[in-house]
């Protein structure tokens, strides 16, 4: 009896080791999140990124228990604000919408201040995004096919304003140059505010934009669409035919939604803010304000969304190797 009241009180011993070993382990998983998420917009406000971040702000507060505070970091085409996330501790507190841009980087910029495969992980697909070609009214172009035959007529008079240079935007817009046969120069603005400010004003011609920003100019007659760059017609503008099917089959430029955070994030941490994510874009009040700015809701998790990121990469470094040089600046 002994030697059993011996053994039995060790055993309790080393269960009460590994609890206190184990404790702070748990303890430390269950903590997150203690204090306010920033939530970091590398693009001023008036854009896609800034529409999309604020439309999850308060849902995402609500399901995390914590503050979400939107810092807009805006400089360099969108690299200043990521590369500021991805130099911010690993710890969760800091995450940053971040487009297919992202994607696009490594084969525009001969050096980057970020690894996006080192520096950066997926935390979720939140939504993805029409592009549409837009004209001010004083062009003479009602049509993609028209709006070519202007452009190739007037070599290099015809110019287009971006957020910034190496932007989905921007990209899509030199796609359809190359596509085209035409030279529509480029001119880049720190955001979209700003260009789509210029573009209302006349001083720039035309524009590739996300549906979300330009919406409410097309349907008060300020811009004309001329076409999508998606492979189908968005049902948030169906009238608004694509570029592939206006003259230029097989055209297709999609723009899409990420939430990133640094490298070292812990994987707990992770599948807890992409599931906040995941349950703020079913809220009915988020998926219809995003869906009314033509935005269509779709959500990945970090995996599915790392294998995105992957394809997307291979994607764009063939498209860039047949299009040649893009000037980004």
């Amino acid at each position: 009896m002994k030697l059993i009241h011996t053994v039995l009180k060790q055993t309790t011993l080393a269960l009460v080791a590994v609890c206190a070993l184990g404790a702070p382990t748990l303890h430390a998983q269950s903590k997150f999140p203690e204090k306010a998420v920033r939530f970091i917009v590398p693009f001023p406000p008036g854009g896609g990124n800034d529409i999309l971040a604020r439309a999850l702000q308060p849902k995402l507060a609500e399901a995390l228990g914590q503050p979400v505070l939107i810092d807009n970091r805006a400089s360099a085409g969108g690299n200043l604000g990521t590369d500021l996330a991805a130099k911010s501790p690993p710890d969760g507190y800091t995450i940053v919408i971040a487009s297919n841009q992202v994607t696009m980087n490594p084969y525009l910029h001969a050096k980057l201040p970020f690894d996006i495969d080192k520096d950066l992980v997926p935390v979720a697909q939140a939504a993805s995004v029409p592009m549409v070609l837009v004209v001010h009214p004083s062009v003479q172009a009602n049509n993609v096919r028209e709006f070519i035959a202007l452009a190739k007529s007037s070599p290099g008079k015809l110019n287009h304003a971006t957020p910034g240079g190496g932007t989905p935007q921007h990209i899509a817009f030199e796609v359809l140059n190359h596509a085209a046969g035409i030279n529509v120069t480029h001119v880049p603005y720190k955001g979209t505010g700003p260009a789509i400010a210029d573009l209302l004003g006349g001083q720039v011609q035309s524009a590739i934009a996300t549906l979300a920003s330009v919406d409410p100019h097309i349907k008060a007659g300020k811009l004309r669409a001329l076409g999508v760059t998606t492979p189908k017609r968005s049902s948030a503008a169906p009238n608004i035919p694509t570029i592939a099917e206006s003259g230029l089959p097989g055209f297709e430029v999609p723009l899409w939604y990420s939430i990133l955070a640094p490298a070292g994030t812990p994987r707990d941490v992770l599948n807890r803010l992409s599931g906040d994510i995941a349950k703020t874009l079913q809220s009915p009040d988020v998926r219809d304000r995003l869906v009314a700015q033509g935005f269509d809701v779709q959500y990945l998790n970090p995996d599915q969304m790392a294998a995105l990121m992957k394809s997307d990469m291979a994607r764009w470094q063939k498209t860039f190797k047949d299009i040649g040089s893009i000037k980004v600046d």
